[in-house]
């Protein structure tokens, strides 16, 4: 059977799973109309299988080392990796987060390939599509294409278009017998040179301080638990944004560590005293690379402003950190190194991957998701959730950040015996945000009520019809004696002839 090497970057995460955290990528899609399994499974068998990495397992092979590659899978069976079930009752949210849980806290089968659906019946009138994907195939931008082959813009209308890869690769360009090994040299010295630019930031991140001890710290259990919140409109996010000078991710992560801050303390973290940094992946996918599956991201530590009690210095503090880490080549330090990793034996990368991982506690991830509404196998979708993967011994929680037809909101996964309550969290992330939504809409309100308080009497003064004004005099410039002689009333003087005849009126 024919395979195909690995990306050192995929590979790296392949050799991610943790003995009880998976490396893998989930979503729930959801509908208000019931799906019809046979149309998705039409769907799936026409669209998703036209990815090779869909129709392909992973295995190590080589010599000396055993490194991942791409294998054919034999005689591929789409009804080993589709199945259709019903929810149990009382089929509702909490009926679903249940089944959730059951289903991401189970490994992928690696005898064939790494990913699983479900269509499951019965939830609230609609149905939901469940999908776990190993991290290997794709990231969280990655995942977006797939979506887009598989979702139409309206029923019956062509799957939206992926976008094109943009330039000219350097394999395009010389496709002589030394096209591999200037390709390899070529990402040899990007990465060279990513690294030298992120070295001395990435060596201080490595020097600092372990996060400490926390209730997201410590041994983990196989079981998984999941929460979400309640979406949320982005331009009521713009809003808050607006009012602070911030973007929608540092409202969003301002609001999401606000939550945290109240999960911890609730939990006896002296919040005021301590540290929370979560690791968040940044998107370094070239144009030559999109429209593609695989990993093409680095990694940033992010302080979250947990020690701030209020709101606006969490939202300013966070949008000050997150701007720094925009201009940082960080990132592609990480990048390079990830790279480095995937071509080291596992017990090597597990090494690295457990020294970075000490520097924080939780992953954080945002994708921003389509903007108009989608349709899965004609029915139309109402929502979108996507849970990224907290790899590793170190990280015991996963936050990601999913916008999708104008709204955004937050799902958690954590490790079921460190985090066994992770819609807490959830809940506290729905308050916080409505708090922020209050304070602006209170001060709008203030504004506009002062505004009417003067309006009245600039309408009064308005209506009213100014006098005609007489022609203006020539006025001599003022001096001393003038001025004097303006403050006496002189009096005034009527001719004899006027006043004889007034006389004679009177008598």
């Amino acid at each position: 059977m024919k395979t195909y090497p690995m990306s050192a970057a995929d590979a790296s995460w392949f050799h991610n799973d943790g003995p009880a955290n998976l490396a893998v990528v989930m979503g729930v899609t959801l509908t208000k109309e019931p799906l019809d399994f046979e149309r998705v499974r039409q769907v799936y068998s026409e669209r998703l299988v036209t990815f090779e990495r869909f129709r392909q397992r992973v295995v190590e092979t080589g010599f000396p080392l055993p490194t991942p590659h791409w294998q054919d899978m034999p005689n591929f069976d789409i009804d080993q990796h589709l199945h259709h079930i019903g929810l149990p009752a009382p089929h509702n949210q909490a009926a679903l987060v249940a089944l959730v849980n059951d289903i991401s806290s189970a490994p992928l089968d690696h005898s064939i390939p790494l990913w699983q659906t479900w269509v499951v019946d019965d939830v609230e009138g609609g149905s939901a599509l469940i999908m776990r994907c190993h991290h290997c195939i794709a990231d969280g931008t990655a995942m977006m294409i797939v979506l887009q082959r598989l979702y139409d813009p309206a029923p019956g209308a062509p799957p939206l278009q992926a976008p094109h890869p943009r330039g000219k690769r350097l394999a395009q360009a010389d496709k002589g017998l030394l096209a591999p090994a200037i390709n390899a040299v070529a990402g040899a010295a990007r990465g060279a040179l990513a690294l030298g630019a992120g070295a001395g930031m990435l060596m201080g991140e490595l020097l600092r301080k372990d996060d400490p001890p926390s209730p997201l710290k410590g041994e983990f259990a196989p079981a998984k638990r999941v929460a979400w919140s309640e979406p949320f409109p982005v331009s009521d996010i713009k809003a808050i944004g607006l009012r602070h000078g911030a973007k929608v991710n540092d409202v969003l992560v301002a609001a999401m560590t606000g939550a945290l801050r109240t999960y911890l303390k609730g939990r006896g973290v002296d919040v005021n005293n301590t540290t929370l940094r979560a690791m968040v992946p940044v998107d370094l996918r070239p144009p030559e690379r999109m429209g593609q599956l695989g990993n093409e991201f680095g990694l940033v530590v992010l302080d979250l402003a947990v020690t701030k009690a209020r709101a606006d210095q969490r939202i300013a503090l966070t949008k000050a950190r997150m701007d720094a880490l925009k201009r940082s080549p960080e990132p592609l330090a990480t990048r390079a190194l990830l790279d480095l990793m995937g071509r080291l034996p596992k017990v090597l990368e597990d090494f690295s991957n457990d020294l970075f991982g000490r520097k924080a506690s939780l992953v954080m991830t945002n994708v921003t998701g389509p903007r108009e509404e989608l349709y899965l196998a004609g029915a139309p979708i109402e929502r979108m959730l996507a849970w990224a993967p907290h790899p590793g011994k170190q990280l015991g929680m996963a936050v990601s950040i999913f916008s999708y037809k104008g709204m955004a909101g937050l799902t958690v996964i954590g490790d079921a015996h460190l985090v066994p309550d992770p819609e807490t969290i959830t809940a506290e992330f729905n308050r916080e945000f409505r708090k922020m939504l209050k304070t602006i809409t209170t001060a709008d309100a203030a504004t506009g009520r002062s505004a009417q308080r003067k309006s009245p009497a600039k309408k009064a003064a308005a209506s009213k019809t100014p006098a005609k004004k007489a022609p203006a005099k020539t006025v001599a410039p003022k001096t001393k004696a003038t001025e004097k002689a303006a403050t006496k009333v002189a009096p005034v003087k009527r001719p004899r002839a006027a006043e004889r005849a007034a006389k004679a009126a009177r008598k």
